[in-house]
Formats: structure tokens, C-alpha cells, sequence
């Protein structure tokens, strides 16, 4: 048995995203993108059809599996990322989801008194999302076994985010209701925080038992708000959700992304014990993060989606730029938010041959 875990850590030590996420500063990064697989693919695109409805894409391991691994296949990435969403959890929770062309997704009915509140099932909503579970074991099984330096990353989003779309009940917008909400009703908004915060811990803790070597919180909105909620409502809830994922499983590194947080993000980092990496955003600057995180805490990002788009000399321009500005230190390169569906392949293609080439 001890034999078996030393040979398990010896494994984890050999893959370059777990090597930067432990305080090492791997060159050339590891390196993986934000929706590496999605639309912009056309081996993507045929599974999705054969899924039919999004959330069953979601909760169909052999789909949900062969997805995760496209990107992977494709262009040698150093990390896959369980292919799923951020609004699993609320939907294992017990509201219900769709995800309306054109319109995105729709949470139907929205969570916005205490009665919505009750009717959750933060108990039954990791069984709920027992598929998802399935899917990030079988794509553990086939990284061991295909590509043995690739690490696996699960993820959930931040009870923050995830909250603006249950209030909301739909994305798009400001989420004004849900920061309104906030503000007029602190207390009734704090309840649904800490159940989000509860269920989360434990969604991410389930994906770790089922495989994921490191995980990802994304607070997707956390920009929205100022000073002193972001502390209320990113920073907090989000230590909360660490603190658990650390009792449980110490081991399995967290990497924080409170898109847009601009200078917040410093204290973000300081005050969610436990992280091991922090995404930058798009807007950031790299410089100024590399001056104002801690220097054993790697950083994440945050290559532009459009200058993705626009491939050539431009891209090239700023992923040199991130580059610089990161040597010496753990890092690891990623988008400044997600791969967007008008991606040229051939551009992810060759940014990984530059970051390859350090």
C-alpha cells in the first residue's frame, strides 16, 4: 500500500501542471486553456450533436469523457479540464436547468425567498451529480493509460457566481437583482452563500476522491462588486470552500480565478489559505500581479480569447509579453477568460508551439 502511494506521488512529480502548482517554476510553463474543449472544435461539435441536450452532454460520462480529452488528443495539453458546467451544481440541488439557444442558460424558477431557498437539496446533490463523478474516474483512467504527464482538473463555480444565476435565473447582464439582493436582504443572500459554500466543498471534495488532481473554483463575476462585498462574497466564501477541500484532502492543490478583480486580487490571494495558483484575468496585468502575489503562489493566465482569435504576429506579441513577465516564478499559461467558438484551431496549435518553446 505505501509502496503504491509513493509510486502515486512519484507520478504527480512528474507532471509539469502539479510540479507549478507545488511552488516550482517549471520552464517552458505547463500549459492548458480556459473551455479548451467546446465549439471552436469540430470533434466537439459531432459529439454535442450526438448528446442532443447540453445538460445531458454534461451527464453522459462516455460523452462528457470524450469531450475532456479532445483538446488533449488534439494539441498535447499539459492539464485536461472535466468538461461540465458551472451550473451542475445548483441543478443537482434541485433547480431546474436548461440551456436555451441563443439565450444561454435558464434556471427556471429562479431562487429569490425563502421558500426557493428551502425547497434546495444541498444533501442529495453530489448523488445528483454522481455522472459528473463517473466522468472525471473514467478520464482519470485514460490519462493514466494515454498520456501519463497530463494532469486532471476538476472545478466548480464560486458560491458568488453561482448564486447571480440562481437569483437571476438566467446569465447575461450586470446580475444586478442578485447585488441588489445582496444589499437589501444580507442576511437572506448569506444563507444561500453558505449553502452554496457547503455543497461546494463537497461537490469539489467528491471530484477529488474520483480522481481530479487539482481543482478550480471560478468566480466568474466576482468584478461586479466593490471593495467591501467582494470581500463579503468572494473572499469568504470562497476560504470557506478551502478550508474544507484542505481538511479532506490536503494533497490536491486549488487554483482560485476571481475574474476581475483587479487590485482585489492581491488580497484574495493572501486571504484564501490553501491556494496554491491564482487566475488572471484578461484585464490584468502581469507584471503588477507578479510583483503583488506571493512568489511561492503560482499564477495563471491570461493570454487574451480574441488575440487567440486573431492568431500571428499579435498573438505571438502578447503571449511573448505574458512570458516575460512570468519567468522565475510558478506559472502557468491559460487564457485570461475562455476559448471562444470563432477560435481558429490552428491558432491554439500554434500558441502551444511557442509556450513549448518557451
Amino acid at each position: 500500500m505505501e509502496s503504491d502511494r509513493e509510486a502515486s506521488r512519484a507520478a504527480a512529480r512528474a507532471k509539469p501542471l502539479l510540479r507549478a502548482l507545488a511552488g516550482e517554476a517549471v520552464w517552458p510553463p505547463p500549459l492548458w486553456l480556459m473551455r479548451q474543449a467546446g465549439r471552436y472544435l469540430p470533434e466537439y461539435r459531432a459529439v454535442r450533436a450526438q448528446a442532443g441536450d447540453f445538460v445531458a452532454l454534461c451527464t453522459t460520462p462516455d460523452l462528457a469523457a470524450e469531450v475532456t480529452l479532445q483538446p488533449v488528443r488534439r494539441f498535447g495539453m499539459d492539464a485536461a479540464i472535466l468538461f461540465s458546467d458551472i451550473l451542475i451544481l445548483p441543478w443537482a440541488m434541485g433547480q431546474p436547468l436548461r440551456f436555451a439557444e441563443g439565450e444561454g442558460p435558464v434556471l427556471d424558477p429562479p431562487v429569490r425567498d425563502a421558500a426557493a431557498l428551502a425547497a434546495l437539496d444541498t444533501r442529495a446533490a453530489v448523488a445528483r451529480a454522481a455522472p459528473v463523478l463517473e466522468t472525471v474516474r473514467r478520464v482519470r483512467a485514460r490519462l493514466e493509460a494515454e498520456a501519463p504527464g497530463v494532469a486532471l482538473i476538476g472545478f466548480a463555480g464560486a458560491p458568488f457566481t453561482v448564486a447571480c444565476y440562481m437569483v437571476e435565473g438566467r446569465g447575461g447582464g450586470d446580475f444586478a437583482r442578485a447585488r441588489e439582493l445582496a444589499y437589501r436582504d444580507p442576511a437572506w443572500f448569506g444563507r444561500l452563500i453558505r449553502l452554496l459554500a457547503e455543497a461546494t466543498a463537497d461537490y469539489l471534495i467528491a471530484q477529488a476522491e474520483a480522481g481530479a488532481e487539482a481543482l478550480m473554483l471560478f468566480d466568474s463575476w466576482a468584478g461586479l462588486l466593490p471593495p467591501s462585498q467582494f470581500r463579503r462574497w468572494v473572499i469568504e466564501p470562497a476560504a470557506a470552500v478551502a478550508r474544507a477541500v484542505r481538511r479532506r484532502h490536503p494533497e490536491v492543490p486549488l487554483i482560485g480565478f476571481p475574474r476581475l478583480a483587479g487590485p482585489m486580487l492581491a488580497e484574495y490571494a493572501q486571504r484564501v489559505a490553501g491556494l496554491r495558483a491564482v487566475g488572471m484575468d484578461t484585464a490584468m496585468d502581469p507584471r503588477w500581479a507578479a510583483q503583488a502575489v506571493a512568489a511561492d503562489l503560482a499564477l495563471q493566465g491570461n493570454l487574451d480569447p480574441l488575440a487567440l482569435v486573431a492568431g500571428g504576429a499579435a498573438m505571438e506579441a502578447e503571449a511573448r509579453a505574458i512570458l516575460a513577465a512570468m519567468r522565475g516564478r510558478p506559472f502557468v499559461f491559460n487564457l485570461g477568460h475562455g476559448v471562444v467558438p470563432q477560435t481558429p484551431p490552428e491558432h491554439v496549435a500554434q500558441l502551444v508551439r511557442l509556450v513549448r518553446a518557451g
